[in-house]
């Protein structure tokens, strides 16, 4: 695979790597209060907000050093490749 191309799909794979477990965190807790709500027949459109950030923020503490470790190693790796790159 070329340099540039290898460098996209890299972007792709680092996106989805930092981006899915925030992006599952929020998911698990709008569907978690959505039934919640149902269930108590409640619509209160604060609380799932209010959730689904405690959720977020609860990942990004317990994952944020690995997921800001994968982009410094991204952004590393672009720096280094770009002579190969533009070359």
């Amino acid at each position: 695979m070329s340099d540039p191309m290898r460098l996209v799909v890299d972007a792709l794979s680092t996106t989805a790597y930092v981006a899915g477990p925030l992006l599952g965190a929020a998911l698990f807790a709008g569907v978690a209060v959505g039934l919640a709500q149902a269930v108590v027949q409640v619509n209160e459109q604060s609380l799932s907000f209010v959730v689904k950030l405690v959720f977020v923020a609860a990942v990004l503490v317990g994952l944020g050093a690995t997921l800001s470790a994968q982009l410094v190693g991204y952004t590393r790796r672009c720096f280094t490749d770009i002579a190969t790159v533009v070359h």
